[in-house]
């Protein structure tokens, strides 16, 4: 097949330590992964993540980022 990029997101603790999550599955295009995100960040931010980073196949887009209001 193409063999195309996946991006996911890297949950983490205030610390920057990964978290076990389900929220790990692997979208098709950093808009897609962008759009989910925009969409989950506060229910994340209250199940305890800290921050977040976007990660395309093993390499950091950007990141952390903390999920704070404004």
């Amino acid at each position: 097949m193409s063999g195309g990029e996946a991006y996911r997101w890297r949950l983490e603790d205030a610390d920057g330590k990964p978290l076990p999550s389900d929220h790990t599955v692997p979208f098709p295009t950093q808009a897609d992964a962008e759009a989910w995100f925009a969409e989950s960040w506060e229910d994340l931010a209250g199940a305890g993540v800290a921050q977040v980073s976007l990660l395309r196949e093993s390499e950091v887009v950007y990141g952390p980022m903390p999920l704070t209001a404004g």
